[in-house]
């Protein structure tokens, strides 16, 4: 499907917003303003024109997937149509995946608490900078 066949010109917040890789295609302009999306390696405007396999990356969560665009739509339809309008990169896979493990093995060892310390943790607190 290309886009001079069908005679879209489709812009990139449009098709973020409608590939549900955003919520709302202001939160989708604000990532390209921003530079997290990038088409072939390059910071691009919110009104870029998309064509059939150009390649994104694309910030979701802790990492930036890269796809590559296989359909254009400005229609947000449900999630399992949306997943027909790309396909993820298998190095962006192999990518994602290594470091999920990484970030599962790591959780275990960090410990984050945003509690305040109570008084016998303080104590110890004091006492060891005490004796640095």
């Amino acid at each position: 499907m290309n886009n001079k066949a069908t005679g879209k010109n489709i812009r990139l917040d449009k098709w973020l917003w409608a590939a549900r890789f955003f919520k709302t295609r202001s939160l989708a302009k604000t990532a390209i303003e921003g530079g997290k999306v990038k088409v072939g390696g390059r910071r691009v405007k919110a009104s870029h024109i998309l064509k059939v396999g150009d390649s994104l990356k694309i910030p979701q969560g802790w990492e930036d997937i890269e796809v590559s665009v296989l359909a254009l739509t400005a229609k947000r339809k449900g999630a399992a149509d949306a997943q027909l309008l790309y396909r993820e990169t298998n190095e962006s896979i192999s990518i994602r995946d290594s470091r999920n493990t990484a970030r599962k093995l790591a959780g275990n060892i960090v410990f984050n608490s945003f509690e305040k310390p109570d008084k016998k943790t303080r104590k110890q607190i004091h006492l060891l900078k005490r004796n640095q």
